[in-house]
């Protein structure tokens, strides 16, 4: 498998995105090409302060190296010590509107490589909702994009078990608690060599291409809402469990981090805003209680 079969349907990828994202927001993001030492680099997408969008970023980045890092090779300690070539796109949107979720997208290509010895590579990614105030049409929507996607890659069981993952991955267990309402999520696809590269390929393009048909139409039902200090405060609440999430546990952030990539990209997944309490439980009967009695708990949503 020759890396650069897939490079350019992931910078396509990257501009379509993009493009009609800032078609909605009004605001371009601003374009901040990099290089990692070591090899590599990539394209930063970003924009803060939008119209409607307070923070988002659609990355692309290919990298390389002498060593795959330990965030990869953890469950797959066979690979140690191998070079690798990585390159995927990662995108994260913060609405300012409470009422609109935060979303996230991840597609990705790795391939491991070895002196005398056949080529690793597999495909990863997945994309997953964080709503702050609970809207069942919204949820639905994108479970239902998510489930549209995957069905020609394997029918219903696929489906199930790509949302069962992400319901598993996207969880705090330090909180006991998901960190949305799931969506997709899968990672090593082609390389135990029960996946041909054609299949896989295929599935994470997939994907990729029905993120915007998954978010937007949400986006746009929600854009105009009214909202006062009480929703930004829980909104702000609710985003430190996705900085928990990003730090501890997330995969690529660990991969971006450890393998040399650049900190300013990668940390874009950040929200802007942010606040910690000490203890703090919704009041019985509201819609903060009821995003965690009703929504934050798997459920068959497509």
């Amino acid at each position: 498998m020759n890396p650069s079969t897939v490079k350019p349907w992931f910078t396509d990828l990257q501009q379509r995105i993009v493009g009609r994202l800032e078609a909605f927001d009004g605001k371009p993001f601003e374009a901040d090409g990099w290089e990692r030492p070591g090899g590599g680099g990539g394209l930063s997408r970003v924009i803060e302060e939008g119209d409607f969008f307070e923070r988002g970023g659609v990355n692309f980045s290919h990298v390389m190296g002498d060593g795959m890092p330990a965030s990869a090779t953890a469950h797959r300690p066979e690979l140690a010590g191998r070079r690798f070539e990585a390159m995927g796109v990662s995108l994260v949107l913060h609405p300012r509107n409470p009422h609109c979720p935060t979303v996230h997208m991840n597609v990705r290509c790795f391939v491991a490589l070895a002196e005398g010895k056949a080529p690793v590579w597999w495909f990863g990614g997945g994309m997953d909702l964080t709503p702050y105030y609970p809207v069942e049409e919204d949820v639905r929507h994108f479970h239902a994009a998510c489930k549209a996607a995957v069905l020609p890659f394997g029918g219903e069981a696929e489906y199930a078990r790509l949302k069962d993952w992400c319901d598993r991955y996207f969880f705090l267990k330090h909180r006991n608690e998901p960190r949305g309402v799931g969506g997709l999520f899968f990672d090593d696809l082609g390389a135990d060599g029960k996946t041909d590269f054609d299949t896989a390929f295929g599935l994470t393009r997939s994907v990729g291409d029905a993120f915007l048909d998954a978010y937007l139409p949400i986006a746009e039902r929600r854009r105009n809402l009214a909202y006062g200090e009480r929703e930004r405060d829980f909104q702000a609440y609710r985003r430190g469990r996705y900085v928990e999430f990003n730090l501890v546990f997330d995969r690529g952030t660990l991969f971006g981090l450890q393998s040399g990539g650049r900190t300013e990209s990668i940390l874009m997944s950040m929200p802007p805003i942010v606040k910690w309490r000490y203890d703090w439980h919704p009041e019985a009967g509201s819609a903060e209680a009821r995003l965690y009695d009703e929504f934050l708990k798997p459920r068959d949503w497509a």
